[in-house]
């Protein structure tokens, strides 16, 4: 067996935690499976592109790469755009589609049908405007850095390690240690105990959307810089992200994170041994297992 596989499983796995995190908490607190959460990635991943296209135009120094890694100062200024532009797209979509559908108590079916429609609307409008040609933060080339073991990695990969890493105990904190946190449990054990509590149901609604928005950003740039962007990049994560999602347990986000680990694992393992054809498969069947055989995942709770 291959020691760099490790590597690569560990990496692929980073941004399928960070993105299985807001599917993980858009679940627990409105009760649907969002589809379209796949899109934020690729939207998240285009934006921060088109934002650090347009300040590298505006100083040329802010294309010239830091320290050992590919990017200039642009791509996390552009970060940090893009994260909000994410998040206001998600609220968007939710004022749009969602929010009518809540008030109305639509059934979770339509819910998740309205979250599979605003996926193949978003995609549509990102291949129109970006068109199908993948495009890449930056072409410059990087010598892998030997770990020790036969294990070798890019500074660039070893960074994503580090922020996805840094991102998880930041979520974590923040769900556990504040008010927002504690408000956010109390909704997703029950909405409506919880606004009779004086908690904003609402304003946890949207902490939600923009958290999960911003998350799933990061794994999109993460994704288009140690690989490529492309539209279907969302929608080629979608089926890993529920997988990891669920495995983790509804609600944990260090059970999505975990999770996301063990399902890019198996899937570099599954490269390795079967081929990258079947790599989709690899996802759908921990995702079949999970459910067929501990159904609340690793950290949940049987309900």
């Amino acid at each position: 067996m291959n020691p760099q596989l490790i590597m690569d499983g560990l990496i692929a796995g980073a941004m399928i935690g960070l993105g299985a995190i807001g599917i993980t908490l858009t679940y627990s607190i409105l009760r649907f499976a969002n589809f379209a959460h796949g899109e934020m990635i690729s939207w998240g991943a285009y934006l921060a592109l088109a934002t650090s296209g347009l300040l590298g135009s505006l100083s040329g120094a802010l294309f010239k790469p830091v320290g050992p890694f590919s990017f200039g100062w642009s791509l996390p200024l552009a970060i940090l755009a893009a994260v909000a532009l994410t998040a206001a797209l998600a609220l968007l979509v939710d004022v749009l589609l969602f929010g009518p559908l809540r008030r109305r108590r639509s059934a979770i079916i339509i819910m998740v049908m309205a979250s599979f429609g605003a996926s193949l609307a978003l995609r549509s409008l990102l291949e129109f405007l970006f068109t199908s040609k993948p495009v890449y933060f930056s072409k410059a080339l990087q010598i892998a850095l030997p770990l020790g073991g036969g294990l070798r990695a890019t500074p660039d990969q070893l960074l994503s390690l580090a922020v996805a890493a840094l991102l998880v105990i930041a979520v974590h904190i923040l769900l556990t240690r504040t008010a927002v946190g504690r408000s956010m449990r109390a909704v997703s054990e029950n909405q409506q105990l919880a606004g009779v509590a004086g908690i904003d149901v609402r304003k946890v609604i949207r902490t939600v959307w923009v958290l999960g928005a911003g998350l799933a950003c990061i794994a999109g740039v993460m994704a288009g810089l140690l690989v490529q962007i492309r539209p279907y990049m969302g929608f080629d994560l979608l089926l890993p992200l529920f997988a990891a999602a669920i495995l983790g347990g509804i609600g944990s986000v260090p059970g999505a994170m975990l999770a996301g680990l063990i399902v890019g694992l198996a899937e570099a393992l599954g490269v390795q041994l079967i081929g990258a054809e079947w790599r989709a498969a690899v996802a759908f069947m921990i995702l079949v297992f999970v459910l067929l055989l501990r159904p609340q995942g690793l950290f949940g709770r049987a309900e």
